[in-house]
């Protein structure tokens, strides 16, 4: 006779009691990851105007953020491996909770840089500690497939929440409140974390090779930082030193996994035809997305005149869509198959970043917000299936390695889709004739013509306007057209890569 003292056995533990409020800890860490990198944008005119940074130190207060969570990754996903998932995932959050005040109340922009770099720091490892609990968790694959699909709808929600969150706070208080409500989240998820979070690891996990991280954090930062610059400044002997570095330091990452007979990342994996796929095709998504998100927050309110919280809510649909997708993805791939949804998806988001290329400054909302209805629901239904599938690739001992690869591929994807797709626009943008007097650093941005047009008479003001404004469309059209053509190769690529592949529990 089985004691009920006993644990339970397999077939009870995909029931684990209290699986539903552990994920909603986790719901609130994949949250406070999206709402943070998306908020920052909006306080960054408040922040240069109160710490006076220089034009670098501005820029590495933007990006160093993303730098070092690209950097970090698949070390802090393999260290939660180690040492669990759960610990890691809780001392992360007390981190990010506490250097959120370090960065609220920030004096220099030396003090904010390096507040941005220690988030990046505890953000890495928030994302892996998620997705590989929830493996462990949800053994009960339909069950998983939900909870995947919840995970991924607050990730898409997130980065809507970032901006009507910040909107609200910054008409309202000051710059450092976006930091802040960091804390009251930090604390219901620790809090809450400690009493409902099962611990796992792998339990053969093999060191933590501190070479295989700094070949990791040198090579992913590296290569990051070549990407964005060369988009900024063109290529020169630094950002070509740069890339050169980091593909070195990435090879050697490689060819030390595959040496080790216990690797920081099995590289192995990549073996896996639907690991590749998925992880292939988040890549490819992410970059043709991320250069349209990053330029739509300027159109909304520099092109079309909204607010910061009214220009947040018009992009709520794409999260809605997301939200909506994401719910009932896991569903849909058991019953269409995977690589039809996965690719369904992919190609709506590619006709859609297509019809992008109609807009204008006198375009009705309903147009784009119909557009970003259909981006939310194609990647909605993509991100979610992907997520599934590198999961169910993996042993559950290696969830962590295997969730980090996935959210690279993510850093990495928004990284070279915005320097790429951002290039196309910066680059027609500055190129606009304006009118005479029109001054120099006006052609370095939308922002800055803008600015600059407020110390202009009036027709000169409105003339230097129209030009930058139909100088910016043009390029946003022309980089939506370069996401629809990478969003419906994406597409493509999974399509074949995907093929055959099957989600767990799929009859």
């Amino acid at each position: 006779m089985t004691s009920t003292l006993q644990p339970a056995p397999v077939t009870e533990e995909g029931k684990r009691p209290g699986r539903w409020l552990a994920l909603s800890v986790l719901v609130l860490a994949v949250l406070l990851v999206a709402v943070d990198a998306t908020v920052l944008g909006l306080a960054t005119p408040y922040i240069s105007e109160d710490l006076a940074p220089s034009g670098t130190q501005m820029l590495w207060i933007g990006d160093v953020y993303s730098f070092v969570i690209a950097g970090l990754l698949v070390s802090m996903g393999s260290l939660g491996d180690r040492i669990g998932r759960k610990r890691i995932l809780l001392g992360g959050a007390t981190a990010f909770g506490a250097l959120s005040v370090l960065g609220a109340y920030a004096t220099t922009p030396e003090t904010m840089i390096l507040a941005r770099a220690l988030l990046g720091v505890a953000g890495a490892t928030l994302m892996p500690a998620t997705l590989a609990l929830i493996r462990n968790i949800f053994h009960d694959p339909r069950e998983r497939s939900i909870a995947v699909g919840i995970w991924g709808a607050t990730a898409s929600a997130g980065t809507a929440v970032g901006p009507i969150a910040g909107g609200f706070l910054l008409e309202h208080f000051w710059w450092g409140s976006v930091f802040l409500i960091n804390l009251p989240v930090m604390a219901v998820l620790v809090l809450v974390g400690i009493r409902t979070l099962p611990e796992s690891r792998n339990p053969h996990p093999g060191p933590w090779d501190l070479a295989s991280v700094a070949l990791s954090l040198v090579g992913m930062i590296a290569v990051v930082y070549a990407v964005k610059e060369a988009a900024t400044h063109g290529v020169t002997a630094a950002t070509l030193g740069s890339g050169l570095l980091g593909a070195a330091a990435l090879y050697g990452f490689v060819r030390r996994q595959l040496t080790m007979p216990v690797p920081l990342l099995d590289m192995r994996l990549f073996r896996r035809r639907g690991f590749g796929g998925a992880v292939l095709a988040d890549l490819l998504t992410v970059l043709g997305m991320s250069g349209l998100v990053f330029f739509l927050s300027q159109f909304l309110q520099l092109v079309q005149d909204r607010r910061p919280f009214e220009a947040g809510l018009a992009e709520l649909p794409a999260a809605v869509g997301a939200v909506a997708a994401g719910l009932i993805a896991g569903r849909a791939a058991r019953r269409f198959a995977v690589r039809t949804v996965v690719a369904g998806g992919l190609a709506a988001v590619g006709v859609a970043l297509a019809a992008l290329t109609t807009v204008g400054q006198s375009t009705g909302y309903p147009v784009l917000g119909a557009a970003l209805l259909v981006v939310g629901v194609g990647a909605g239904f993509s991100f979610t299936v992907t997520a599934e599938v590198i999961l169910s690739s993996v042993p559950k001992e290696q969830a962590g390695a295997a969730s980090a690869v996935s959210e690279t591929a993510y850093e990495l994807g928004a990284a070279l889709g915005i320097a790429l797709l951002g290039s196309i626009v910066t680059g027609v943008y500055r190129g606009f004739p304006g009118p005479a007097g029109t001054p120099a650093e006006a052609h370095e941005s939308l922002g800055a013509a803008v600015q600059a047009s407020a110390e202009m008479p009036p027709h000169q003001a409105q003339a230097l306007l129209d030009a930058a404004r139909d100088s910016f469309v043009h390029g946003l059209h022309l980089a939506s057209a370069a996401g629809a053509a990478v969003l419906l190769a994406a597409a493509a690529v999974a399509w074949f890569l995907l093929k055959g592949q099957k989600l767990d529990g799929a009859g």
